[in-house]
């Protein structure tokens, strides 16, 4: 790569390749191969010696196409070169930088919330004012920097929206389009810019960034009759959802927002989870403190009050330093207003949004990972939830669908809900297509909503036919595997003819865990007080056997079956009997088991520690925990306790 060169000269051998490129189409391959070899040496004249070489290669072999051929190749080595130099510019002061790259991701998630709004009111004056005091705020500060692709793009773009917000233009559908459109651009253009000062690989953005930018000169010039890119123009970049997401974004419209911000302190990410994980090694450490036998014979009553102050306070700073990792999940939902919007133009189905519980807070770890299981359920119900406007007049529906996502708090967990009114699942087409892929037998009994569950089997589609959408049978399983790496359980409920609910139930953070202790010959183990409804100790009476073995427990006139903690994970002790031991009775989507343990010891909140990638694959664990005496416990995981009684094995760590 050479050094970048001034503006005037790439601007004059621009213009030399495009008279080539005009030649070539003219006159065929006569002249290229000796117009290609002068331009190489006027090329390597001026020092852009890599770029000559090129050029003689492309002429040596010089075709009808060779022409258009050096034109590709100079707009790849340009965006290189354009690109090294706003790289060079980063590096020359790293912790402007990176305030800049965070400032900038900021801004631009905001935009585009801004703008999506504006969408439906276009003659708010004042949030277009918010559309456009971000972009002067990133055009500035590019400029500030030395990023000049960033700068010159972000002026582009300034200049429509400074036009719209004097009166001169008038916000329509074209100008949305181009502005959404220059959101993910300088959003794709700052973090290649990042990657590349960090010595990572780029992206070429130059050939989208000129396309674009002659959409929103046409777009000016022609007041907002040019919506759709030029011929031999495409803008083909990540959507939101799928690109890397935009850092924490408050709206500038909301005044109270503006004054907590007034208020709010910017930390490296690191630095908070480093906080939160000494923090749980603090705790750690007081628990074993407060329950060393060596101090439970100590009887000096100053000692012990020390020690239960010790204990408020560490609880107080553990409880607060999980506050801080506790983020809305307000930013995750209006990227999906972003998906859904561009999702219902290219379906052609009218699709009406309705966003519910945006406040809702939760850790900002689970915010970040079920980012891609909502795109996808998101995706599902637009393409094969929601009916076209003609189908849903037929079934007496009105002409919009409607999707909701719903986000509350029940018990110890955090409910994400996605619902559409569409036209619901289809049973017995799932039915069909599980047979025809061998994933069920043909004469399996099974309930509605076991069928249902058969959408997340890997490769699974009922799409006639596979669109830009979706259809590949990709997707649902992401789910599934993305939200049990969460501590999750995801549930269907659907209707035919009137909708489908998928309800993700996770734990609000995934740290800290409150759960009840239990104990199994010598082991023990966590499980979460959130999967455990109730726990008991049988009368003799409730237990009902099979061949003379204990296999059922009845609990308020309900048959659960029984399953022995040793049993599952071959512990060598005596099994306890159900009437002499303890009964945990545990719950999945669509099922409750009663789970016979030796002894319940206790309530305890526990740091939750990974098992390591060794031990990842393990049904019924979802991770350990150093309990007060130093030893390891194993947290219990539900969902997969209740699998492992279906005939499931667990499976050898080696």
């Amino acid at each position: 790569m050479t050094n970048p060169k001034p503006q005037a000269l790439l601007d004059d051998i621009e213009a030399r390749i495009a008279q080539l490129a005009c030649d070539a189409i003219v006159d065929g391959r006569g002249s290229i191969a000796a117009a290609a070899g002068a331009l190489a040496e006027h090329v390597e004249s001026v020092g852009l010696a890599d770029f000559a070489e090129i050029l003689r290669s492309i002429g040596e072999s010089a075709s009808g196409e060779a022409g258009e051929e050096i034109s590709r190749r100079w707009q790849r080595w340009r965006a290189d070169d354009e690109a090294q130099a706003d790289a060079e510019a980063l590096r020359s002061d790293a912790d402007l930088a990176g305030m800049f790259v965070a400032e900038a991701l900021d801004h631009l998630g905001t935009i585009e919330a801004t703008l999506l709004k504006l969408e439906e009111t276009p003659d708010d004056l004042t949030l277009l004012n918010d559309a456009f005091r971000p972009f002067h705020t990133i055009k500035g500060n590019a400029g500030a920097l030395g990023v000049s692709t960033v700068q010159q793009f972000a002026h582009t773009v300034e200049s429509l929206l400074d036009r719209c917000r004097s009166g001169q233009h008038r916000v329509g559908p074209a100008e949305i389009d181009a502005v959404l459109k220059s959101v993910d651009l300088l959003t794709a253009l700052i973090n290649d810019v990042a990657d590349r000062a960090a010595g990572n690989p780029g992206r070429p953005l130059r050939a989208d960034r000129l396309a674009l930018t002659a959409i929103v000169e046409r777009v000016i010039a022609e007041g907002g009759r040019a919506a759709a890119p030029a011929r031999g123009q495409t803008i083909d970049l990540d959507t939101p959802a799928a690109g890397p997401a935009p850092g924490p974004a408050t709206p500038a419209a909301a005044p109270a927002a503006a004054s907590r911000d007034a208020q709010a302190v910017k930390v490296d990410t690191r630095k908070l989870d480093g906080l939160v994980d000494a923090v749980g090694e603090l705790v750690i450490v007081q628990s074993l403190i407060y329950e060393d036998p060596a101090l439970a014979r100590v009887t000096d009553e100053r000692l012990t009050r020390n020690l239960a102050q010790l204990r408020r306070i560490t609880t107080d700073l553990q409880r607060g330093a999980m506050a801080m990792r506790m983020v809305p999940i307000r930013q995750t939902f209006q990227r999906m207003t972003r998906l859904v919007r561009d999702l219902s133009r290219r379906a052609g189905k009218a699709v009406e949004l309705v966003l519910v519980g945006e406040d809702t807070e939760l850790d900002r770890k689970v915010v970040e990972d079920i980012n891609d299981p909502l795109m996808h359920m998101v995706r599902n119900s637009v393409d094969h939830g929601l009916e076209t406007a003609a189908v849903r007049a037929e079934a007496g529906k009105r002409d919009t669908g409607r999707l909701v996502l719903r986000a509350f708090h029940q018990g110890g967990n955090i409910v994400i809900e996605v619902s559409d009114d569409g036209a619901g699942l289809d049973t017995e087409r799932i039915r069909a297509k599980a047979i025809a892929q061998g994933l069920i037998a043909p004469d399996a009994a099974l309930a509605d909503e076991a069928i249902h569950e058969l959408i997340f089997q890997p490769g699974f589609s009922t799409a006639e036919q596979i669109t830009e959408i979706s259809g590949r049978g990709v997707g649902m399983d992401v789910v599934r595997r993305n939200i049990d790496a969460l501590r999750g359980r995801i549930e269907i409920r659907s209707r035919r003819g009137e909708g489908t609910t998928m309800s993700i139930k996770l734990p609000l953070t995934l740290a800290i865990l409150d759960g009840l202790l239990i104990g199994v010959g010598g082991e023990r183990f966590v499980m979460p007080t959130f999967a455990v409804r109730e726990s008991l100790r049988p009368a003799p009476s409730q237990v009902h056997c099979v061949s003379g073995e204990p296999r059922m427990v009845e609990v308020r006139g309900r048959l659960l079956p029984l399953a022995w903690l040793s049993d599952l994970f071959s512990i060598d002790t005596s099994r306890v009997e159900p009437s002499s031991g303890t009964i945990l009775v545990i719950e999945d989507e669509t099922s409750a088991i009663g789970l016979v343990v030796d002894r319940l010891i206790g309530k305890q909140e526990v740091v939750v520690k990974s098992l390591g990638d060794a031990f990842a694959g393990i049904r019924g664990l979802a991770g350990g925990a150093i309990l007060g005496d130093g030893r390891i416990g194993l947290i219990l995981d539900a969902h997969g306790l209740v699998r492992l009684l279906g005939g499931e094995h667990v499976r050898d760590a080696a």
